[in-house]
């Protein structure tokens, strides 16, 4: 494994990233910025609520529950030990390496797909605000606009991961906070509150909230992504399964609230919220505030930016751990000898999440279909992630001595919860391109998993030596 000498700048872990300066504050910036709250009522609650219609809040529910599901799962490992590797490391300890691989290429795959995600989006929110001062110019400015907040994110990325959690947590807190004063204002003017149409469940088919499950579980994208700062985190075996759980029921509590307001304001526009590319605007101008929807645009161009940033800060440090195992080329194991940051992971995380968008906006798509079509094939890598480390966590269990029968029953339910957003992307058949994008994931990981192949013959040892390797990084409590 590569090392990083210590400079005496900062105290480092074996891995020769900074240890132990990240709060408990800081980590939870990381989930919950990894899953930009402020793009849900601003992008994705209009993609949902064309799937799931009235009962879309409810959509947001059963995936809140699902996902605390998983938090479970991913606490049996995150309250034990600590590593950058995040759920491929975890996964990698229940299931072995293979697997463990296998997990690592879906996340990197998630969550460098998922910033080129939310960089459309951010470049969608840049246009929605120069649109309110001039027309025109929309090919250079979302080129730029790319550009810019791609740029911006790599920069913090690669300096400081402190500085990179306290800016996170900063505008986040500010996006969030601007997004309930507007709905606050909303019920404040309309003088109304309940909405009977979104509790009639006569019409509900269960094929509605199966295929708005996937749109929902989108929105959640990345919040186990805290376990990748297991260096770097205070106290990482109590901090971590505090943030995320925490994460978890704070933002989806917020996308219930959200998605509920948005479609009893919408009642009777045109265009219908799923037809909406600002819904956040069209709320401001129904609560009266017109000139609200500027400020609320810079809200959600900040909460996309630091959903980018944090991307970089997660998929940058599962492609630390698995080149440090040998599993890339081994430069991206290396950490920076005075910022202690996976300086050339970030970069090439820097270039996926910046060149994929821009390459489908430069071949004349969409730019919020890119934000759709990115966001869905990110998700179906999270998806798989989470199906695994709730395989992998009673193995894991089983193999200290510690499983309950609670575990496995919650493993199961899991599982047969996540089943449903996958098998909704598949049947009934989604329209073009929707239905390819589910086949183009397992193309990009059949990639990753024929790397791996090759590796296992050409290299025979490399289990062996993950296996030590993944000994050697995860802190046991004694250390922490």
């Amino acid at each position: 494994m590569l090392s990083v000498p210590n400079e005496g700048l900062v105290p480092l872990a074996p891995t020769g990233l900074r240890r132990e300066v990240l709060g408990f504050w800081e980590v939870v910036a990381q989930s919950v910025a990894n899953i930009a709250p402020s793009a849900t009522p601003a992008l994705i609650v209009p993609l949902a609520v064309a799937a799931t219609g009235n009962a879309t809040w409810l959509a947001y529910v059963f995936a809140t529950t699902a996902l605390l599901l998983v938090t479970f799962h991913i606490n049996q490992f995150a309250k034990r030990s600590s590593s950058p590797g995040s759920l491929y490391t975890y996964v990698a300890k229940g299931l072995g390496p293979t697997w463990g691989v296998i997990t690592g290429w879906c996340l990197v795959i998630a969550y460098l797909i998922i910033g080129g995600s939310v960089l459309a989006g951010a470049a969608n929110y840049i246009k929605v605000l120069a649109h309110l001062f001039v027309r025109g110019h929309d090919v250079p400015l979302t080129v730029f606009a790319m550009i810019l907040v791609a740029a911006a994110a790599w920069y913090v990325a690669y300096r400081d991961i402190k500085l990179s959690t306290q800016f996170m947590l900063a505008l986040e807190f500010l996006s969030v906070s601007l997004i309930l004063i507007l709905a606050m204002a909303y019920f404040l003017k309309a003088r109304t509150i309940i909405d009977p149409a979104q509790f009639s469940f006569a019409r509900l088919h269960i094929s509605d909230i199966r295929q708005g499950l996937v749109l929902a579980i989108f929105s959640y994208v990345g919040f186990e992504s805290a376990t990748a700062l297991g260096h770097e985190a205070k106290n990482p075996l109590h901090s971590i399964p505090r943030a995320i759980p925490l994460t978890v029921i704070a933002v989806g509590a917020l996308f219930v609230f959200m998605t509920y307001t948005l479609v009893l304001a919408f009642h009777g526009q045109k265009p219908p919220l799923s037809e909406s590319n600002a819904p956040l605007n069209v709320l401001s101008q129904l609560a009266g505030i017109p000139v609200f929807g500027i400020v609320i645009s810079v809200g959600v161009i900040i909460s996309f930016f630091a959903c980018a940033l944090a991307c970089m800060n997660a998929g940058s440090r599962v492609l630390f751990a698995m080149s440090r195992h040998g599993l890339f080329h081994s430069s991206a194991g290396d950490a920076h000898k005075v910022h202690a940051t996976p300086h050339v992971a970030v970069n090439v995380a820097a270039v996926v999440v910046l060149g994929a968008p821009l390459a489908m906006f430069l071949s004349h798509v969409a730019v919020l279909n890119i934000f759709g079509y990115l966001g869905a094939i990110g998700t179906f890598g999270v998806l798989f992630a989470y199906v695994f480390i709730s395989l992998a966590s009673p193995r894991y269990l089983k193999s200290l001595g510690e499983l309950t029968g609670v575990v496995t029953f919650a493993s199961i339910i899991t599982i047969l919860l996540l089943a449903i957003p996958i098998a909704g992307s598949l049947y009934p058949i989604p329209a073009a391109p929707y239905n390819y994008l589910p086949y183009i994931f397992l193309a990009m990981l059949a990639v990753g998993v024929a790397r791996f192949a090759y590796l296992r013959l050409t290299k025979p040892g490399i289990i062996a030596a993950i296996q030590k390797d993944l000994i050697s990084e995860l802190l046991p409590a004694a250390e922490v």
